[in-house]
């Protein structure tokens, strides 16, 4: 349903006469409204006892919008459904994060993090192929395909799982949470990786827009395409990585990569070889696919607030995806691509840094044997 609203988007618009301007406002409005919504919306859905309707409500929401876009694309229908679609998907992660720790409990959630994330890419590559063919007869036809695609027991321990009215304190709150040293450490290495890692495909890519002309989209198509496949194949093994050695070294193989494909842009003028490169970014997202819900379970375990802390980190990375866009922008103009590649490499080596020097291992094996038996 989302890759409706990825690049298609925009190719719809523009069929309807949409400047280009106008198009980036109203894709960066859904992207504030969603930041906004993050944090309170992941309080909310913590007290929700049931979250399989929450679910079902933010995919009918995005399933609307969608309609509402396509039948009638003027100005103030696309501005309020595409912030409201923004809203209700920014959702979905941290819901089915919480579906997930409720299905198969906190010990079995690595593996089970990985098999999401394997489905999401295989997802987001089956949805891009055949919204591409529809779009070859119809633009319209892809946001009402995006909207018919919409056509279990607690077994965790979790405490954001527990009723109300079991509950024997009162959960955290986002003050207290904030206390947590595991939380700020990964909380300010995300956002240091999403300020290197934001910009590096859009700045590669503005230089393969000069040398390739009209074959840039295939190299484009391919460096989107590669990763995603790449994650499909390993996270299922990272998520059993991680519960078998621990939570550190998967992060650590995550934030690697950032540093690496920066220094090859940064030395490299080729595009298809740089293309191929991107492949490996496939890494980072099994990597922090299954990661980031899975250190934030263990971190939220005993005193709960999944769903919170989930808009938290979620809003600080995009805030430093945001901030690493604008940066880069202007070091691209002042100062070339080499030294562009360079400052976001920069930035990922210091999230690595922050990691293995700092982040504790947040896997707690006591409670694993507890849930396993």
């Amino acid at each position: 349903m989302q890759t409706g609203f990825g690049a298609f988007l925009p190719v719809f618009l523009a069929t309807h006469g949409w400047s280009h301007a106008q198009i980036g406002y109203v894709l960066s409005l859904a992207i504030i409204a969603a930041l906004v919504t993050q944090i309170p919306g992941g309080a909310i859905i913590d007290a929700l006892p049931y979250k399989r309707a929450a679910a079902g409500l933010a995919l009918a929401t995005v399933s609307l919008a969608a309609i509402a876009i396509g039948a009638h694309p003027t100005d103030a229908v696309v501005f309020v459904a595409d912030i409201v679609q923004g809203v209700a998907a920014s959702l979905l992660g941290p819901i089915i994060a919480a579906i997930t720790l409720a299905l198969v409990g906190h010990s079995a959630l690595g593996e089970r993090f990985g098999n999401n994330v394997r489905y999401a890419a295989l997802g987001s590559v089956d949805a891009a192929a055949a919204m591409g063919l529809i779009g070859s007869y119809s633009h319209r036809a892809i946001l009402f395909g995006a909207a018919v695609m919409r056509a279990a027991p607690t077994r965790s321990a979790h405490a954001a799982l527990v009723p109300r009215r079991h509950r024997t304190r009162r959960p955290p709150t986002l003050w207290k949470l904030l206390h947590d040293r595991r939380l700020l450490i990964f909380v300010a290495a995300m956002s240091l990786f999403q300020l290197g890692n934001a910009a590096l495909l859009p700045i590669a890519t503005n230089g393969w827009s000069r040398l390739l002309g009209a074959r840039t989209d295939l190299v484009v198509a391919a460096a989107i395409m590669l990763p995603q496949g790449l994650a499909a194949l390993i996270s299922p093994w990272f998520g059993r990585l991680a519960e078998n050695y621990g939570r550190r070294l998967v992060l650590l193989l995550g934030f690697a990569v950032l540093p690496l494909r920066a220094l090859f842009f940064a030395v490299e003028g080729n595009p298809y070889l740089e293309a191929a490169w991107q492949g490996f970014d496939g890494i980072t997202a099994a990597a922090f696919g299954v990661m980031i819900p899975l250190v934030i379970a263990d971190i939220t375990h005993r005193n709960g607030r999944f769903n919170l802390t989930m808009g938290l980190v979620g809003v600080l990375g995009a805030l430093g995806a945001a901030l690493g866009n604008s940066l880069a922008g202007v070091l691209a103009d002042r100062f070339g691509t080499g030294i562009t590649f360079g400052g976001l490499g920069i930035a990922g080596l210091a999230a690595f840094a922050l990691v293995a020097t700092l982040m504790p291992e947040t896997r707690d094996p006591a409670h694993h044997q507890v849930e396993s038996t």
